[in-house]
């Protein structure tokens, strides 16, 4: 597969990706290399990684807990404080091996040490393939509220390696799978219709769904980099989302939902409220609603966890003013951004949510 260009850097894949790489390492007079990953990465991946990497520089490993509960600013105090001791100098390159927790709250520690490092991202998971890889956020959660701490800015290359995938768990595939389904909805029903057989697709088509994806969300990246416009686009289903997935990390008796699993709660509700709001046709929401609920397991909110649920909406980063601005869709493909919404449509939403599982 070809490189793809993002804004100031390039993204490149599998075997040639590798080989580029060891290319810029060969080419930049980095001072030393800090590989950052987490325990899952560390055992199944880095391996992999350091047998293909080519490469004389001295090279640390630092080693951080996984998971979303561990994206805070104190993982990153470690991390800061760990590439101190290794007397890290702002000519040391920072390799982030890992899904989205690490690449995010790596790119972030990069950006902030001595006041820049260079950064590259190695995804190993499909979310971080397909979502953290385009676009420079960087970033930690402050307290369960989702990537609150962070800067825009983009690393030296990302290398997608699908091989990597093959350490992941059926459950975080379809959470990876979520931010694919958005890039269908709100850029291309052609995509999105290819997305719908996803359980006919071989393991061989994989790559190219990843290429397809990545290219999306690169394109409309490179319009908006800054997220003044279209790039809110890419939040769609994150409003409620993330509303939903914050509300579960912060309350220990709720089972614990991937980020991917979240936002394909969020993307059936503001489906919906789209529906209400006379936006988006009710043969589109089936579509979307029978394809969602077909790859993920319900989950039920009562009436209180909702109204904690909405109330959780103040701290959205796409607010202004005070007003929560939804994405929704006008059709398939064709999205709405800054769209406000009552709280009894948010409440509808839920309630057509839970009917939708009690159907199958």
């Amino acid at each position: 597969m070809e490189p793809i260009q993002a804004l100031d850097y390039k993204i490149v894949f599998n075997q040639n990706g590798i080989e580029h790489l060891n290319a810029v390492l060969k080419s930049t007079s980095y001072s030393k290399l800090f590989i950052l990953v987490d325990t899952n990465t560390h055992e199944h991946c880095l391996n992999h990684f350091l047998n293909n990497l080519s490469t004389t520089l001295t090279i640390e490993v630092i080693e951080i807990d996984p998971g979303e509960e561990n994206k805070t600013i104190t993982t990153c105090e470690g991390v800061w404080d760990a590439l101190a001791h290794l007397e890290a100098d702002r000519k040391g390159l920072v390799i982030n091996l890992g899904g989205g927790v690490v690449t995010d709250l790596g790119g972030f520690v990069a950006s902030t040490f001595k006041r820049g490092m260079d950064f590259i991202n190695i995804p190993t998971t499909l979310l971080s393939m397909v979502d953290a890889s385009v676009g420079g956020k960087t970033g930690v959660d402050l307290g369960t509220l989702k990537n609150l701490i962070g800067v825009i800015n983009n690393p030296r290359l990302v290398l997608i390696d699908t091989r990597f995938l093959q350490t992941l768990s059926p459950q975080e595939m379809r959470s990876g799978l979520a931010e694919v389904y958005k890039h269908g909805l709100i850029a291309s029903k052609a995509y999105w219709d290819t997305l719908r057989s996803l359980h006919e697709l071989t393991t061989n088509d994989l790559d190219n769904i990843i290429y397809d994806s990545v290219q999306i969300k690169n394109k409309i990246v490179l319009e908006d980099p800054r997220e003044k416009n279209i790039r809110k686009a890419l939040n769609f289903g994150h409003t409620l989302g993330h509303a939903i997935e914050s509300y579960c990390l912060e309350n220990l008796e709720r089972t614990r939902l991937l980020h991917g699993e979240a936002i394909a709660i969020g993307m059936i509700l503001e489906s919906f409220i789209s529906f209400k709001n006379n936006h988006l046709e009710e043969s589109a929401l089936s579509e979307i609603t029978e394809t969602l609920t077909n790859m993920y397991d319900s989950n039920t909110f009562s009436e209180k966890e909702i109204e904690l649920i909405i109330e959780n909406l103040k701290y959205d980063k796409k607010n202004s003013n005070g007003n929560i601005n939804f994405v929704l869709l006008e059709k398939i493909g064709q999205p709405l951004i800054d769209q406000r919404v009552s709280n009894d449509i948010i409440l509808e939403s839920f309630n057509y949510y839970h009917s939708l599982y009690s159907q199958k």
